[in-house]
């Protein structure tokens, strides 16, 4: 594989031979009868959505998660026919076609339950949904107090069948958390005062990725499981407690090398200088592929496998790497940005850190305008 494949000379490649192991590895984690979710909204964090898809079911997953109804209409038409989920409620105008291509959203309020149910009746089918359940994290959901009135009233709405409910938990990565405690017992709560009223709950689940690794009271009867599957750990916690393949890297040709001499900037603002001759390399990649503006001279790239320093500033289109002495680099030479081999490999969570954000972002940024080869 070469990025001479590709017209700028940058590009992202994913190992969807990774996305596979890594959604084995996660099942492994889990009982036989669980089902697995895999989240793949915001185009598989960057690796693809179509083509994730397809290697996550490979790998076992019985359903996937995305954030919206095009999202949704991707997976349709590329073919999947397993149950895809809204993990956010739509917009009520957005009813008739999930209704049309059988598409299971999240429900928390009447006025979409009605929007859903009336789109149901039309035409003449019963929409499933599953109800969102507030526990904590306090961003969408009915109240855990409320969920058991929400359930029963919905139950008598006609075209509409509750096929599941959740929760999301926002301090899973956090052992011992007293917060994740406490969402846990509202949720349990919740789904108690339904049973009590003589309501099932159907698919219950709770776990995203590092509840699924972390907290397996909490795998219910699914998980839901993004980042990991891509091979990128959610948390240091996570670390150590399964066998995950980092699915992406990036990469890049050299498109100019040029010796500066003592005291020459490079970038905008000239926020490096030369203390000596140096020579230095140009990248055709930069803030609007993924590498953030925040990473300027604070992150690295391997060229030959050498780590080379990335000074100036991070442009929109390129940036520049200072190349240590001894290593002779040419024009077309590649570089990594993230991924390698062995000791010399660039993690994810490197560029991250350097970045001040987390890996989730950077890799849902690699996915703005670079080219994707998969293999």
């Amino acid at each position: 594989m070469s990025g001479l494949q590709t017209p700028r000379g940058a590009w992202v490649e994913v190992d969807l031979g990774a996305v596979e192991r890594n959604v084995r590895a996660l099942r492994r984690l889990t009982g036989p009868k669980t089902r697995f979710m895999a989240v793949v909204k915001a185009d598989a964090y960057g690796h693809g959505l179509e083509r994730v898809a397809v290697a996550a079911t490979r790998g076992g997953a019985h359903r996937f998660g995305v954030a919206t109804v095009a999202e949704a209409l991707r997976l349709r038409e590329s073919g999947v026919t397993a149950p895809i989920h809204l993990l956010s409620e739509p917009p009520v105008e957005s009813a008739p076609v999930i209704v049309e291509h059988e598409i299971v959203p999240t429900v928390f309020s009447g006025t979409f339950a009605k929007a859903l149910a009336s789109a149901a009746v039309a035409g003449g089918v019963t929409a499933r949904f599953h109800l969102k359940v507030e526990t904590g994290m306090n961003r969408i959901g009915v109240p855990a107090e409320e969920a058991a009135e929400a359930a029963d009233a919905l139950r008598g709405v006609p075209g509409i069948s509750m096929e599941g409910v959740y929760t999301h938990f926002a301090t899973a990565d956090v052992p011992g958390d007293w917060d994740f405690d406490r969402q846990v017992e509202r949720f349990e709560g919740a789904l108690a005062a339904m049973r009590d009223r003589g309501i099932d709950p159907g698919i219950v689940h709770a776990a995203n990725s590092p509840a699924t690794i972390l907290h397996p009271a909490t795998h219910y009867a699914m998980v839901r499981c993004g980042i990991a599957i891509y091979g990128l750990h959610p948390a240091p916690a996570t670390e150590g407690r399964v066998d995950l393949e980092p699915a992406m890297s990036v990469k890049a040709l050299v498109t100019r090398v040029r010796r500066l001499a003592l005291g020459e900037g490079v970038s905008y603002g000239l926020t490096y200088r030369a203390a000596g001759p140096t020579t230095i390399a140009t990248l055709p990649l930069g803030y609007a592929d993924g590498v953030h503006r925040a990473a300027s001279n604070a992150m690295r790239v391997l060229i030959a496998g050498k780590p080379c320093r990335q000074v100036g500033r991070v442009c929109m289109d390129q940036l520049m790497v200072e190349v240590p002495r001894g290593l002779d680099v040419s024009v077309g030479d590649e570089a990594v940005i993230v991924g390698g081999g062995g000791s010399t490999r660039i993690p994810l969570e490197e560029l991250a850190s350097a970045s001040g954000t987390i890996n989730y972002e950077i890799a849902c940024s690699f996915g703005l305008r670079m080219e994707r080869l998969y293999r």
